[in-house]
């Protein structure tokens, strides 16, 4: 029984007890409340686990009992904890960096809400044409029917499909897919059916047809209904049909205005112009929305203003307004709504940025920034990685706010990697020492200085400044270059970017200076200048691309890469999930999975039986467990209740149906396969070297705790980007390859930079090119070239500061990364050269 000692304990400390959620070995740890805590450890360690797994998710079990059973089906649950006991937990709020399937709707100002605020503003304080009558503040929403622009539907453009898109090729015939925007497969065919049922001739060159019937085949309005004889094929029954003809322009506007397919929707982007609305120029409103200004301005003009700028605007409006007007009321709040997210170092945004265009740092500072105003205290903000995507210079302001939301009497408990954010900390949990079954454990709960007396931690020596760093290396010569020239994108407007090839270049600046707009035009340039397709795990999701795809890149700001020639191969190498379903895991992805999948048929047994290599897949009919089709779990719904899986009652999780585990190789099953770790693995397939291969690459970027079977669903994203990384270690012929890295070492502890590090080397000393965006000055230390933008960020960004070795950035007036970098290059040099 709990005695008052107890409970008057509890109300400073958070007491965890018997934490044993995936790796946690029954952790025991109290965290002070009203306090900065930062979570640490290797990936893979399990700080996760601890901080959402365990402390939100039991926060959230707690709020939800007290929630209607039928209400909770519309509340996103987490997993629940698994944890003997939580004391003195008060209510808690998770920032995670997920990204949601925001459209091209969702912006800044939705996210933020700011845009409601600035409806309001505009009907109701806003200076009207005379004579015109006041509008709501819907009216000033592109996203509603009273606002949008009718001919756009709000969205600032209107796309038209040409003849030359949708044929590039007119010397084809429709036989030969002419007609290169028709889907595939049978609707295609389906299509040439039906034109030749009509009386088109399908055999001649696209450019012979006369040209009414081209244009018919592609803008017809109408859809004719036809019965089809189509061709016999040998070892096929084709029955006649019943078939209806789209034309091929308004197939490819209806895939893009209703298909929530993403690689649809760009597949069908290269086949038509997109322009600005010639109603609205752009500005997806109605005129008499636009018509409506405050401080002189219509409401887009405001939209488009970086939100710095759009602060200085606000306190002109509140300055200006007289007591009691609107304005007097809503722009106080607007202005200090504001204040908070330049503060956060987001100040370079718009109202109008589409959130699909933000790194998951940007969004989960923009809802820290909302959370802030929320007025609310007592409560602990669970927090991952909130120093994510920060150039050092802007870090320092971030460290700001989260202590002004533990004096305004919160809790703060981050998952952190960052050094900087660990010794600033009040209080220091330490998680490992390894990853996998290798982790898990509490190393250190205490004051930061106390990690000292931790001799597992591989942490202490990083946030003590123990440890020696890596030696200086000699730079090494470019073998060629890249140009881009002319950027015009959000803030580069003509900027000439030149990366050198066969070396390993950082680009640098502080957050919002144009780094990833840099590394995203130089991969959809490449992509489209070697006309690369994508690449894609068949078991993922149809989403996840490695390759740069060769669609992405047609658009008009695209410019032209002098060197491409150069070049073989484009890759990008993100931290996106591998797969949004459980069907993708570790061994598909690598490719692995084939060669074990053969080994198993290769048995006497599988010969015996007549069993193939498909057989051991768990994701077609035959070998899988029908019952759940091959996921191991089934769902269960529940009347008023969130629907929730348990372990398959027939396979028990194994995935297969019975038959196909009777099948052993080595004494093991299918399903016993995927159930070992990479270590385990690599020991049971030394010896087969289609295999063996892939499980040393993936141990060699620090993955071997991984289990081969492990759904993509649940890994990290540094998890994620190490196993693409291994999967081009792989490759034999990797010279002549492009690597882009969109800050890689975002989710990675300083231990795991070091084993990243070696492997982009690797990568490099193989003749390969590797251009990084990057935030980490030890890594950026350790680079060949350096390209610095900047000097700030928004309209104050996007030139070149500086290029260079690191040594010579370091030393460059004006460059706001020069300071930081500076000591990391002195920590390197031998002594004698300091």
């Amino acid at each position: 029984m709990r005695t008052q000692a107890d409970r008057d304990g509890d109300a400073g400390l958070i007491r965890v007890r018997g934490a044993h959620l995936h790796n946690l070995q029954h952790v025991d740890v109290d965290l002070p409340r009203d306090r900065m805590v930062v979570v640490t450890g290797v990936s893979g360690s399990g700080k996760s686990s601890l901080a959402f797994g365990t402390v939100y998710a039991e926060s959230q079990r707690r709020f939800l009992e007290s929630v209607a059973p039928y209400a909770r089906r519309l509340i996103n649950q987490v997993e629940s904890p698994r944890v003997e006991s939580i004391t003195g937990l008060p209510p808690a709020v998770a920032l995670q960096q997920r990204r949601s399937g925001a459209g091209a709707r969702s912006s800044v100002g939705t996210v933020t809400t700011l845009s409601n605020t600035l409806r309001m503003l505009f009907s109701r304080a806003g200076t009207y044409p005379p004579g015109a009558q006041p509008l709501d503040s819907d009216s000033f929403s592109p996203n509603t029917v009273a606002g949008a622009c009718p001919t756009c539907h709000g969205l600032g453009h209107v796309h038209h499909p040409t003849e030359a898109l949708m044929v590039p090729d007119p010397s084809l015939s429709i036989r030969e897919k002419a007609v290169a925007s028709w889907p595939g497969a049978w609707l295609g065919k389906n299509l040439r059916d039906i034109l030749d049922t009509l009386g088109y001739d399908i055999d001649r060159p696209w450019r012979e047809l006369p040209a009414v019937d081209r244009e018919w085949i592609l803008f017809a309005d109408e859809d004719p209904v036809v019965t089809v004889h189509p061709e016999r094929e040998p070892g096929r029954i084709q029955r006649p049909y019943q078939g209806q003809y789209v034309s091929a322009a308004r197939l490819v506007l209806r895939t893009l205005s209703d298909s929530k397919s993403a690689p649809a929707r760009r597949r069908a982007l290269r086949f038509v112009d997109t322009v600005s609305c010639p109603s609205c120029h752009g500005r997806r409103l109605r005129p008499e929305a636009l018509a409506v200004t405050v401080a002189g301005l219509p409401v887009d003009r405001w939209w488009r203003m970086p939100l710095g700028e759009l602060r200085d605007l606000v306190r002109q409006v509140r300055g200006g307004a007289e007591e009691g007007d609107v304005a007097a009321s809503l722009a106080p709040e607007l202005e200090a709504r504001l204040e908070v997210l330049v503060e956060l170092g987001l100040g370079y945004l718009s109202l109008d940025r589409q959130t699909p265009t933000l790194s998951s740092g940007e969004l989960q500072r923009l809802r820290l920034a909302t959370q802030l105003r929320s007025g609310l205290f007592g409560v602990v903000y669970v927090l991952d990685e909130p120093s994510a995507g920060l150039h050092p210079a802007d870090r320092e302001p971030l460290l700001v706010v989260l202590d002004r939301l533990v004096a305004e009497g919160n809790s703060v408990v981050a998952v952190e990697h960052s050094v900087d954010v660990m010794r600033h900390a009040d209080w220091l949990v330490d998680i490992g020492p390894g990853a996998g079954d290798l982790g898990g454990r509490l190393l250190h709960s205490g004051p930061v200085a106390a990690i000292a007396d931790s001799a597992e931690s591989l942490t202490a020596a990083y946030v003590l400044g123990t440890r020696a760093p890596s030696p200086q290396r000699e730079l090494r010569t470019p073998k060629g270059e890249l140009t881009l020239h002319g950027i015009d994108r959000h803030n580069l407007h003509g900027t000439d970017v030149t990366i050198p090839l066969g070396v390993l270049t950082a680009v640098t600046g502080v957050s919002g200076s144009g780094k990833s707009t840099v590394l995203t035009v130089l991969g959809e340039s490449l992509g489209h200048q070697l006309g690369q397709a994508s690449r894609t795990d068949p078991d993922a999701d149809p989403d996840d691309t490695d390759e740069v795809d060769a669609a992405s890149g047609i658009r008009g700001d695209l410019p032209r890469a002098s060197g491409a020639e150069q070049v073989r191969r484009a890759v990008v190498v993100d931290q996106r999930p591998i797969g949004r379903t459980p069907r993708s895991n570790l061994a598909t992805y690598t490719g692995l999975f084939d060669g074990v999948r053969r080994l198993f048929a290769a048995t006497e047994e599988a010969k015996r039986r007549g069993y193939g290599v498909g057989r051991f897949s768990f994701n077609v009919k035959g070998g899988r467990c029908e019952t759940c089709q091959g996921e191991g779990f089934v769902s269960v719904e529940l009347l008023f209740l969130p629907g929730t899986y348990r372990v398959c009652p027939t396979c028990h999780g194994a995935r297969y149906n019975d038959e196909t585990l009777e099948v052993r190789w080595r004494g093991l099953s299918i399903a016993d396969v995927l159930a070992l770790s990479v270590d385990d693995a690599q020991h049971l397939f030394d010896d087969e070297k289609a295999v063996s291969r892939s499980l040393r690459t993936l141990a060699e970027v620090g993955l071997g705790y991984l289990g081969l079977g492990q759904p993509a669903t649940e890994l990290s994203g540094g998890e994620a980007q190490r196993i693409k990384l291994a999967t081009e270690l792989q490759r034999s012929q990797r010279a002549g390859t492009v690597y882009l890295l969109d800050e890689p070492t975002t989710g990675l502890h300083p231990a795991d930079v070091e084993v990243l590090m070696r492997q982009l080397q690797g990568l490099v000393d193989g003749g390969s090119t590797v251009v990084v965006v990057e935030h980490d000055m030890s890594v950026v230390a350790r680079c060949d070239h350096v390209i610095d933008l900047g000097p700030g960020a928004g309209d104050d960004g996007g030139r070149v500061v500086v290029t260079g070795s690191p040594s010579e950035v370091a030393r460059a007036v004006g460059s706001r990364t020069a300071p930081y970098l500076a000591p990391h290059l002195a920590a390197r040099l031998p002594a004698a050269g300091r």
